[in-house]
């Protein structure tokens, strides 16, 4: 066995011998007679290695020619088109494969576009090689030889319909139904090629979970469709990774469309006394204090913004910090709001902060002031979106209806009088201070009431009040 025999029998590659050794004839002729044919041999099996690809995430566009595995995740269409200088049309059929390290596009030309048509089937596992390149939507590589592999497994999962906690990185072709959870703006950003890009976000959820969802293009458009509560349908979007964290992606392709189903989503929140710095969490409570929005000048000139809102649970009490476009949120006192992913950090004077930027969202599941406790109040349970402190695990402002020692909660939601005198009834009731001056606006978590009081009290103090109520306003005799 000669010198070029023995160099591509240790080189494990699907390219065949004798293209291989017109590649070693064509090294030595270009090196001009400095390498023999074993040294050029070497050469070719070392590019050759250099662009087999171990994984999907691997794949580079600058690479000349790659070879991987992937389980086919979904199966476009045939187009045809007409080639320059030719009378036959050419054909082309775009594929997507995945593994578990991401996706890529494989465009399938002619007779490969025909067979992939009449036999590729979602869930095949692929051996491809083929040439990178920066495609419309990202990477894709333009196949040379494809093949089934039915002996080799690719741990990809492949559903009709997927719930959040279903996606995996390199999963495409997924339909997914969420309730809106949050929503930002469109931005736009220049690509490489000069162009310009649009891009928004939403984040939806699911009694699994919840996942940002990228709009790319003319899909960011969408984002300006819905609103916080909205169930809606994502189809055909495409797993991706940022920052550590998955997210469903939406293109040309893709839709996100308004349905008529109930989804229920519960945050799994921390306990605000339990936060510690440099956590990312969740957290819930009722808005006890709100500041104005104020703007800053960034080190590059820029301008940003900020506001701060004062949330409490019965556990604690913590600011929490919104940055950017979260500033603009609509938060009144009393509201019941939940924020994910926000960052404990050390604020001011030695307290704890949270701060909510772009990955984190702001849900409000109640407006102040509309004094009910959602359609599960009789029996104490709600859907998550109803506003109820018994829904999420906890009392919006830290004491449910009925928290003092002689005011007993009916089942209709009002307190009980302890007297009984006609259009005045003498009553109790126990709550948080979310409003001063006159009159006082208590809080219980379920229902606010005006109080007529000169006492000196400060926003967020727990307090009970007891005295005749007329026309809905207690006059309180006694504040305890």
């Amino acid at each position: 066995m000669g010198a070029i025999e023995d160099v591509y029998e240790d080189l494990e590659t699907d390219v065949e011998f004798e293209e291989f050794a017109a590649a070693v004839e064509d090294k030595v002729e270009q090196m001009g007679g400095l390498a023999d044919e074993e040294t050029a041999a070497m050469l070719i099996a070392h590019e050759l290695r250099d662009e087999e690809a171990d994984t999907i995430a691997d794949i580079e566009p600058g690479m000349n020619d790659v070879k991987f595995l992937g389980k086919v995740t979904s199966i476009g269409d045939v187009r045809t088109f007409e080639r320059d200088g030719e009378d036959d049309e050419g054909r082309v059929c775009n594929v997507d494969v995945a593994d578990a390290s991401g996706s890529v596009r494989v465009a399938l030309w002619d007779e490969m576009a025909t067979a992939a048509e009449e036999e590729l089937e979602v869930g095949q596992v692929l051996r491809v090689m083929g040439r990178p390149k920066e495609g419309y939507s990202g990477l894709e590589v333009s196949a040379d030889k494809v093949e089934p592999d039915e002996d080799a497994e690719v741990d990809v999962q492949v559903l009709d319909t997927y719930r959040v906690e279903d996606l995996t990185l390199g999963a495409s072709d997924v339909d997914l139904v969420g309730k809106v959870l949050d929503t930002d703006t469109i931005r736009t950003f220049d690509r490489d090629d000069g162009s310009e890009g649009r891009v928004a976000n939403l984040t939806v959820g699911d009694e699994t979970g919840r996942v940002r969802v990228t709009l790319w293009d003319d899909k960011a458009d969408l984002v300006e469709e819905f609103a916080s509560g909205e169930v809606v349908e994502v189809g055909d979007g495409y797993v991706r990774e940022r920052d550590g964290d998955l997210e469903l992606h939406v293109g040309d392709r893709g839709t996100v469309e308004a349905v008529d189903e109930d989804v229920e989503y519960v945050p799994e929140t921390t306990d605000i006394a339990e936060l510690e710095i440099g956590e990312t969490v969740d957290v819930a409570g009722g808005v006890i204090e709100t500041d104005p929005k104020r703007t800053f000048d960034r080190d590059d000139g820029s301008e940003g913004q900020v506001r701060n809102v004062r949330i409490k649970d019965d556990t604690g009490e913590i600011r929490v910090a919104l940055w950017g476009e979260k500033a603009d949120r609509d938060i009144e006192l009393a509201d019941r709001v939940v924020f994910t992913d926000v960052e404990i950090q050390d604020g001011w004077q030695d307290d704890l902060e949270a701060s909510a930027n772009w990955r984190s969202t702001v849900s409000v599941l109640d407006a102040a002031g509309d004094g009910t406790a959602g359609d599960g109040a009789d029996d104490g349970t709600a859907d998550a979106t109803s506003g109820t402190a018994a829904d999420t695990g906890l009392d919006a402002f830290g004491d449910s209806a009925g928290s003092g020692d002689e005011a007993v909660a009916d089942g209709d939601g009002s307190a009980t009088a302890t007297a009984d005198s006609g259009s005045a009834e003498n009553v109790e009731f126990t709550g948080t201070v979310v409003q001063t001056g006159d009159p006082v606006v208590l809080d219980d978590g379920e229902r606010t009431k005006s109080v007529e009081t000169g006492a000196s009290l400060r926003l967020g103090e727990e307090i009970t009040v007891r005295g005749p109520e007329r026309d809905g306003t207690i006059h309180a005799e006694d504040v305890f």
